[in-house]
């Protein structure tokens, strides 16, 4: 139990007319829900982190194998993925400390994420399989960060709603 459980009154009543031995309170399987919630989206952030890292390989390794048509946009893209890989790292460790500015950040990130997804389903070079690959995880993490205890979860102390 945390201190926001024992400072609501509904917790303490249910305690009180409990009888010893009765099933638990409503409110742990809640709890254990928004938990499970914080974890996907950490376990989502640190994946897409590892992914982005990976690409950043790929790029380098790309960069000396092949020769690009322009180094100038190799070199440029290259920059760009180092920052966005820096950027979702950081988010990433941040959403396992619940910093307030990492909902944010995620949920820039994953409507980035949205909008290459949709640009992989169509055009000439169309890949509706890394598409959807793109979608899902940034729906869910979209939806869990948008839902009320995961967003209180992610809120300072102070900025808490009063029980």
């Amino acid at each position: 139990m945390n201190r926001r459980d024992e400072t609501r009154p509904e917790a303490s009543d249910q305690g009180a007319n409990a009888s010893a031995g009765a099933g638990r309170p409503a409110e742990p399987a809640q709890d254990g829900g928004v938990r499970a919630a914080l974890v996907v989206v950490s376990a989502v952030l640190f994946a897409e982190a590892l992914l982005m890292v990976g690409l950043v390989i790929w790029l380098i390794v790309d960069l000396f194998a092949l020769e690009p048509s322009s180094m100038a946009t190799a070199i440029a893209l290259l920059v760009l993925v180092v920052i966005g890989a820096v950027w979702v790292s950081a988010v990433a460790f941040a959403s396992l400390r619940r910093a307030p500015w990492s909902r944010a950040a995620a949920i820039v990130w994953q409507i980035l994420q949205v909008s290459v997804a949709v640009g992989a389903f169509q055009g000439l070079f169309a890949r509706p399989d890394l598409g959807w690959a793109l979608l899902v995880p940034a729906i869910t993490v979209i939806g869990l960060l948008l839902w009320t205890p995961v967003r209180i979860a992610y809120s300072r102390p102070e900025d808490q709603p009063a029980a």
